[in-house]
């Protein structure tokens, strides 16, 4: 079977990509596993991602929707088809005097937040990583953040979502008519959501736990709220959609409310003696109206502490000490006074160890702010050569979450991440903490397996809490989807996959995946290189800054293509090797327009264009 010509039968060649340089640059996304693609390809309309679904039937290859590629769990992978997205589905549009937006998968979710900007509106998730995902990730993983809790996130904002589902027929929940329509031309389908869904309703301990589940953030698999929040088969299947990981079906268009962006905030950082102390005031800090509330560990503040932004009060810092950024936010100057005001009587009984003040001055909420999201980097450019940073993300009930800080500590510290950090949304009991871990031999990948097992039996079994609240199932948690949800809700997401992708040629292995070991297999090494590739972590924040992103490579690519050489070599793969760095002349060297726009978004510093001209300079002395 020739792919290449089959896809070229298909789509026209600018979208289509099957080259060596194409197939390794998109073998990685911001996770920490590896599957190179058989190939690439960039549908431009709804007839080619027809066709493209014809022909992953056809053939039995399957098809995985990627956008912006900055996915933490893994789920924007494959060894079957890459279907990139970021090209030709970059459209928004306000609706409403910006009490709406409609919303192509390819758009990057800062832009979107632009053109809302003169409305004083901003869509409800907030990501971190909202200057580079984009909507079609933000959808697909039901994506939160900071300030966006679990009222304000891609399920709870969504109004109406436009969808192709694997047998190629299109429906879209904006239009009354498609609801008869979906009953009269996907009958079997209708008959199953409303089956799956009474099966659901009349198990009172399911419906129970779902609902209980759901108060916290809480992004693994399928979506089950679903079934309970909607009656129409078609309203539960688009809110299905929502955190599916494109598993289900493609999505092409969704219309999401929007929400006030407040102007006038207010800022403080609250040190305290340890976790516990910190986590007991959040509830206190949560009820006042706070709208952030970020929690850092010590080992977190250590990080950054010799920024010269940093708090000079951070060095002095006891080993158990913790700090909260706090921000209250509102629309009126006014207004902002009076949540400081109806909040003074929690602030007097804070036990912090330093005095605090909130500040309106941006420049310095600015400070605080990149103090927060420098911490992740600051881990990562510092961690060991060849090793690769892992950002976990889990959820436990505010109520416990100082135990659980603490809990966490213990084991990062019992499998020897002595430079892991904490930190966190803690107004939702949100965690994520960075360790640094090899993945080159057997026993490091056994250490991680085992490390990953304990964390899961303290989330789920003493704490009751959620295995990924806002980074998506992917391979990194499918198989823990049972232990979180039980078999009888497992056996409900696992019906609906097979109901709706039976021959499982959509995103497979991610969410429902029966390899109790897929989290440890496809394991991504980073082999050394050189120090500006070293540092880098793969997770493509760079890759809209880049003039040649729609030419040959993004920084990240041309970054990946280097660690594949690497490997290569070190298979003794010399013809694919010598193959690929022919290629790699012109798709990474010669095009590259080392301007360093890059390092204006890379958390690690990487400047593209300065490794570019090196070797240039290097090949030119040859």
């Amino acid at each position: 079977m020739d792919l290449n010509k089959l896809l070229h039968n298909i789509l026209s060649s600018e979208k289509v990509k099957t080259s060596l340089t194409d197939r390794y640059s998109y073998a990685s996304d911001a996770s920490f596993y590896y599957l190179i693609p058989q190939a690439v390809v960039q549908p431009a309309n709804l007839n080619d991602v027809k066709a493209l679904f014809d022909l992953s039937e056809q053939t039995k290859i399957p098809l995985v929707f990627r956008t912006a590629g900055t996915s933490l769990s893994g789920q924007s992978i494959t060894d079957g088809i890459l279907v990139d997205l970021s090209r030709y589905w970059q459209n928004a549009t306000v609706i409403e005097e910006g009490n709406a937006v409609i919303v192509q998968p390819g758009i990057i979710g800062a832009q979107v937040n632009q053109l809302l900007k003169k409305y004083g509106r901003k869509i409800g998730p907030d990501p971190a990583s909202i200057n580079a995902a984009m909507m079609g990730g933000i959808l697909s993983n039901n994506s939160s953040g900071m300030c966006c809790g679990v009222v304000q996130n891609a399920y709870h904002t969504l109004r109406s979502m436009a969808f192709m589902l694997p047998d190629g027929s299109y429906f879209n929940s904006a239009i009354l008519a498609d609801y008869k329509r979906f009953e009269i031309e996907q009958p079997t389908l209708f008959v199953q959501i409303q089956s799956l869904q009474k099966r659901l309703i009349t198990n009172t301990e399911l419906v129970t736990k779902i609902r209980k589940k759901y108060t916290l953030k809480n992004t693994v698999g399928y979506g089950l709220n679903a079934f309970l929040d909607y009656q129409h088969p078609l309203d539960v299947l688009v809110r299905l959609l929502i955190g599916a990981e494109g598993t289900l079906a493609f999505i092409a268009e969704a219309i999401l409310e929007t929400l006030p962006d407040p102007a006038f905030k207010a800022t403080a950082l609250f040190y305290f003696e340890n976790p516990l102390a910190a986590c007991n005031a959040i509830v206190g800090l949560k009820e006042s109206g706070a709208a952030a509330l970020e929690l850092m560990d010590r080992a977190a503040l250590k990080s950054i502490e010799h920024q010269p932004y940093a708090p000079s009060v951070i060095k002095d810092l006891s080993n158990n000490a913790t700090a909260i950024l706090c921000e209250y936010q509102a629309t009126s100057a006014i207004g902002l006074n009076v949540l400081l005001e109806n909040a003074a009587g929690v602030f007097a009984n804070l036990p912090t160890i330093s005095p605090f003040t909130f500040t309106t001055d941006t420049d310095l909420q600015a400070k605080y702010w990149k103090l927060r999201k420098g911490m992740y980097p600051s881990v990562a450019a510092a961690r060991e050569k060849g090793s690769t940073v892992v950002l976990e993300d889990i959820a436990f009930p505010v109520e416990v979450l100082g135990a659980a800080v603490l809990d966490v500590q213990q084991l990062m510290l019992k499998y020897g991440f002595d430079n892991g950090i904490i930190f966190g949304h803690a107004k939702e009991g949100n965690l994520h903490f960075v360790v640094s871990q090899p993945f080159n031999t057997p026993s490091d990948i056994a250490s991680y397996e085992n490390f990953a097992k304990e964390i899961a039996d303290l989330v789920l079994h003493k704490y009751q809490g959620s295995l990924k609240a806002e980074h998506g199932t992917g391979r990194q948690i499918a198989p823990f989807v049972a232990d979180e949800w039980g078999e009888e809700a497992y056996s409900i997401m696992k019906d609906l996959k097979s109901f709706i992708d039976p021959n499982n040629l959509l995103n497979p292995g991610v969410i429902i995946n029966e390899d109790k070991d897929c989290h440890i297999r496809n394991l991504k090494s980073l082999p050394v290189v050189e120090t500006e590739v070293d540092k880098c972590i793969e997770c493509g924040f760079c890759e809209h800054r880049c003039p040649s992103r729609e030419f040959t490579l993004t920084p990240r690519r041309r970054i990946v293509v280097r660690r594949a050489l690497q490997r290569l070599l070190k298979e003794n793969d010399t013809t694919t090797y010598e193959a690929l760095l022919k290629e790699y002349q012109f798709e990474g060297l010669d095009t590259c327009a080392v301007d360093g726009l890059c390092a204006l978004e890379c958390p690690v510093d990487i400047n593209t264009g300065d490794l570019v001209k090196r070797l240039r300079r290097e090949s030119h002395s040859v």
